[in-house]
């Protein structure tokens, strides 16, 4: 049985799912999964709250947040650096900062394509902020980001099967860019992918778009008018995320990966009427 904590700190586009991307169905036999969240929340208090999960003495654990650098992430690493952890966040994007990671036993997929919201009074209420994120995860799911960590997780879970444990798993480290994200979604047609690769490249620069207005900007025509256009731009990529697989649903070359039931083996499908092998 592979026993695998999720500590869920504030939240990315890519915390809906998390979780569920190793048992879509709920029914993968010989795994257990449990969750540590601490909602919208990402502060040291918050950090110290998830020491309760490592009791249940998971074989690896998932950390995901914004920003691992900011000083909640990096006090939970503090409590979770004698154990398997794989960091999942949109930061550092530095290279001397994911080295440290490396170098202090933690494995890492930095995501520059999970969007930054435009978190700003003046702009965001809750159904925005959902909308976003609904946005946000269209692209995530068709483009190929879900499926790179379904698959990275897939193999520590393989390791932990294989009686593999603690510093004898390797851990991924990645930075999830647009061109390695598109290349796991599994597009056949070119302009499928096309679509695709463009949806993660304008998801990447809706954080560009949205840093400034979240942390630097302060007149409230400037802040709303650059958060709108940064959410306008997210809407644009799920739209072109859609297009992209409505093309492979018209050629019935849709690319699935479902587990087995038994084992979690990856089985592999395109055309809707066939079985998975």
């Amino acid at each position: 049985m592979a026993k695998i904590g999720f500590i869920k700190l504030g939240n990315l586009g890519m915390s809906q799912v998390i979780d569920l991307v190793q048992d879509e169905i709920a029914a993968r036999e010989g795994i257990s999964v449990r969750v540590f969240g601490t909602g919208p929340k990402m502060g040291k208090d918050e950090a110290a709250a998830t020491a309760e999960l490592k009791n249940w003495g998971a074989d690896f654990y998932v950390m995901i947040s914004p920003n691992a650098s900011a000083p909640g992430p990096t006090a939970a690493r503090e409590i979770y650096k004698d154990v398997p952890c794989i960091i999942i966040s949109d930061g550092p994007t530095k290279k001397e900062d994911r080295e440290a990671l490396e170098a202090a036993g933690f494995g890492f997929i930095i995501m520059t394509v999970d969007p930054l919201i435009g978190a700003k009074t003046e702009f965001l209420d809750p159904v925005e902020m959902a909308s976003f994120n609904s946005d946000a995860m269209k692209v995530l799911s068709t483009c190929g980001v879900v499926r790179l960590i379904q698959e990275e997780l897939d193999k520590v879970t393989t390791m932990v099967d294989e009686g593999k444990s603690g510093k004898d798993l390797e851990l991924p480290h990645i930075v999830a860019k647009p061109e390695k994200c598109i290349e796991r979604a599994g597009f056949i047609n070119p302009y499928a992918k096309a679509k695709g690769l463009a949806a993660l490249h304008m998801a990447d620069m809706v954080a560009k778009i949205n840093f400034p207005a979240c942390f630097m900007m302060k007149e409230i025509e400037q802040v709303t008018l650059t958060t709108a256009a940064g959410h306008e731009m997210m809407r644009a990529a799920a739209q072109l995320a859609i297009e992209a697989r409505e093309i492979e649903k018209a050629n019935d070359s849709v690319f699935r990966q479902p587990h087995a039931k038994k084992g979690g083996r990856l089985m592999t499908k395109t055309k809707l009427y066939e079985k998975p092998q």
